[in-house]
């Protein structure tokens, strides 16, 4: 478990458990009351020799001599800080994303082909959003595209490889309009993150701004809006100034090497906890274990030559004394971290069988297996639990494994428990649409040819089948898309060429 220090919010610091602090008070004086005793001045007959009462109190006027009592007040010190349950975020929801979506707004104007930055502005943009998606892998990205006009590429999605051809197809020529609209831009980013469950942020990729688009980002800023970070492009020092002048602007160059997409992570990042510390329906992370660390490292001087631990026997015999416990120790992890502590660890690595296998929280278990692709398992240890989220996590793994009047029934199920769950009401409208478009789709396709029925034949319509099986048929020669995203990859032509077309004909439409 680590700590990224750059994106901390220390704002949002306090203790869960700030009465663990007052303890701080009995270490102190504990500490002063020994100290004090080993510390003052041994009281010798007078009439002992001073030579001789000098050699017979050696040590006792360095009190400034590091003493056992320092080194445990400090531990005792670093144990009731841990205790107290310091925090600075909050545990994220599982069942809506482990981490902050991003919407990519990507200028792509004649100005992008300017080769200061080798081979141009726009590829090595493009190069950029490659590597952060990569590196996001899991995670929500859309990808929108503007110049004189803004369209959205991409809805969000958390497959790289979605949004890679389309990201390859962007070019000046398809773009309806040349120019600079970033302030359209930003509206359609602030209407796709509105859709979304999640805090997340607006990262523009360009190579300057105009004074019109300053006033509409300047006047984003001040309604609160969403994170905006401007990963600059070019090297035009005018133009970046610009940026920076931007109330609470985030200016990031892009460099040769891979440190300003590390930067574009932190920052997002930090936004994404920034925003999820406001989500009262989240717990605190208790983050004690910061402090366990050192005092566990101090307390390794203990067995130093000459340091007495007279108090840990004490300790140990009353440990001997306690009735027996059935301790289950299987490997060292066990001795420092919970199951579920484990399982988060597991979780936080990607590595989700062995997250699966830890977490004892029946929540986190099955989103483990959710992510693992066990979506019938996932479905299963849902089903049994008796939250509404847990019902929505049914719903989604039995959607996942294409079993939608199941998955229905879930979703209602959640409503029932909490008819406030706007996720379940999102998701079960999307669940029925799916379920329609499949079983019109079939009734649409089912021509009877494959039965011997020829086409001037009288037949029944297929009310009978409709709905017979919540599941899709694997059989069927034809792809039903389900989603934004298997429609994209449905695409046969030009990428180039669809998006031409695609954005013209939005810009025909003008905005709706």
């Amino acid at each position: 478990m680590t700590i990224d220090f750059l994106s901390l919010d220390l704002s949002a610091f306090h203790f869960i458990r700030p009465w663990w602090l007052v303890a701080l008070l009995i270490v102190s004086f504990l500490w002063w009351m020994v100290r004090k005793a080993a510390t003052q001045n041994i009281e010798l007959p007078a009439v002992i020799a001073p030579h001789l009462a000098q050699a017979m109190t050696i040590g006792q006027q360095d009190s400034k001599r590091l003493r056992p009592i320092d080194s445990a007040a400090i531990i005792l010190g670093l144990l009731v800080l841990g205790a107290s349950g310091p925090t600075w975020s909050r545990v994220p929801n599982p069942l809506v994303a482990d981490t902050a979506p991003l919407i990519v707004v990507l200028k792509v104007s004649k100005s992008m082909m300017q080769t200061d930055v080798p081979p141009n502005r726009l590829e090595r943009a493009k190069h950029k959003i490659l590597d952060l998606i990569k590196e996001r892998a899991g995670a929500k990205t859309a990808l929108i595209a503007y110049a004189g006009t803004a369209h959205q590429v991409v809805p969000p999605t958390e497959d790289p490889e979605v949004i890679k051809p389309f990201l390859e197809g962007l070019d000046p020529s398809v773009m309806p309009q040349d120019g600079e609209a970033a302030r359209l831009a930003l509206g359609m980013a602030q209407e796709t993150l509105a859709t979304l469950d999640t805090p997340g942020t607006i990262l523009f990729l360009l190579d300057r701004i105009t004074d019109a688009d300053k006033r509409a980002f300047a006047e984003y800023a001040n309604n609160d809006g969403a994170p905006v970070i401007f990963w600059f492009s070019g090297k035009d020092q005018t133009a970046r100034d610009a940026l920076s002048d931007l109330t609470s602007a985030t200016v990031i160059d892009i460099t040769p090497d891979t440190s300003d997409v590390n930067s574009v992570l932190r920052n997002i990042e930090a936004a994404y906890q920034a925003a999820l510390s406001k989500d009262e329906r989240q717990k605190w992370k208790d983050q004690g274990w910061v402090f366990a660390w050192p005092a566990a490292i101090l307390l390794l001087f203990w067995f130093r030559k000459g340091w007495t631990m007279q108090w840990a026997a004490v300790v140990f015999a009353v440990g001997l004394s306690l009735p027996a416990t059935d301790v289950r120790a299987e490997g060292w992890r066990d001795w420092f971290f919970t199951a579920d502590q484990q399982g988060y660890l597991a979780f936080e690595a990607k590595d989700y069988q062995k997250a699966a296998d830890n977490f004892e929280d029946p929540m986190w278990k099955a989103y483990s297996l959710y992510r693992l692709g066990k979506y019938e398992d996932a479905a299963e240890m849902y089903g049994w639990q008796e939250s509404s989220d847990a019902a929505v996590g049914e719903g989604m793994s039995l959607i996942k494994s294409r079993s939608y009047r199941p998955a229905i029934d879930a979703f209602e199920k959640a409503l029932q428990r909490d008819p406030d769950n706007a996720i379940a009401e999102r998701n079960l409208e999307l669940a029925r649409y799916i379920l329609e478009y499949i079983e019109t789709t079939r009734e649409q396709s089912d021509t009877g040819e494959e039965s011997g029925i020829g086409a001037d034949d009288i037949v029944y319509d297929n009310e009978a089948g409709r709905g017979s099986d919540s599941q899709q048929p694997q059989e069927t020669g034809e792809t039903v898309p389900e989603s934004a995203e298997q429609w994209m990859r449905t695409v046969d032509t030009r990428t180039g060429d669809f998006l031409k077309s695609r954005f013209a004909l939005e810009a025909a439409r003008g905005p709706q």
